[in-house]
């Protein structure tokens, strides 16, 4: 007599990810060279844990990876690779606005983005890169601190320069307006004209002007004209012939 015995185990798990859940600009330039792609981003960090393979997880179904332009799954990566706490959107269609493939950025790294910026992802990576390689180095050798929180004003938002004309590139996702700054330190730095004895806050202003134009094919801000008295305008406005504005 043979004696045996069967056992039938089944194990299930599910796990869903959760999801969390934007002023005007003027174009001048003058002739510089093409911007490359996401200048200044060398530096590798850790995947961030709220990632997937490509993508955060969704509540919301989206289009798989493999359905996005090569272009759009490389640039998630990179924001990956540049500690992006970031949030995959579904496409935004606004009459002549919109974003095929948009993300919400709420970090960078340690820095908190307020409110989060809802962009295209060339734009949140040019950003975060200059962010990482240029602002965060620019404040420790003049504060002292790292950043902690950058304010900005507007992100996406469906509108023209100046009210009409031109389609502003915040209705592309092109486009970020940065407000203040806050360091690690609880210092404040608001990006406005800083007074005449200002001399630490104005070299950090000029500071910030200058390396955007390194990375940004629009840097408009606080002395330029009284549109932008109170932020900086960034923009990757694609122009012809490698025209840049930077005032």
């Amino acid at each position: 007599m043979i004696a045996g015995g069967l056992a039938i185990a089944a194990i299930s798990a599910c796990t869903t990810g959760s999801v969390l859940s934007l002023e005007p600009a003027v174009d001048v330039g003058s002739q510089t060279s093409a911007v490359p792609k996401y200048a200044g981003m060398q530096r590798l960090v850790p995947s961030n844990p709220y990632m997937t393979a490509a993508y955060p997880r969704m509540d919301e179904p989206m289009a798989p990876t493999e359905q996005m332009p090569a272009s759009e799954v490389e640039c998630r990566n990179e924001l990956k690779r540049l500690g992006v706490v970031y949030t995959d959107l579904a496409p935004i269609r606004e009459g002549q606005c919109g974003i095929d493939y948009p993300v919400k950025i709420s970090a960078i790294g340690s820095i908190r983005m307020q409110p989060a910026a809802t962009l295209t992802c060339d734009m949140a990576a040019t950003f975060a890169g200059w962010a990482r390689n240029e602002l965060v180095p620019s404040a420790r050798w003049r504060y002292f601190s790292g950043v902690k929180t950058i304010r900005q004003g507007s992100s996406y938002s469906c509108r023209r320069i100046a009210g009409e004309g031109v389609l502003s590139e915040h209705g592309k996702g092109n486009a970020l307006d940065v407000m203040s700054i806050e360091l690690g330190n609880g210092k404040e730095i608001d990006v406005r004209k800083p007074g005449l004895f200002a001399f630490r806050t104005r070299g950090f202003l000029n500071t910030v002007r200058a390396d955007g134009c390194q990375y940004f094919t629009t840097v408009l801000g606080p002395g330029y004209n009284y549109d932008h008295r109170n932020h900086f305008h960034f923009d990757i406005k694609n122009r012809k012939n490698g025209y840049r504005a930077c005032r």
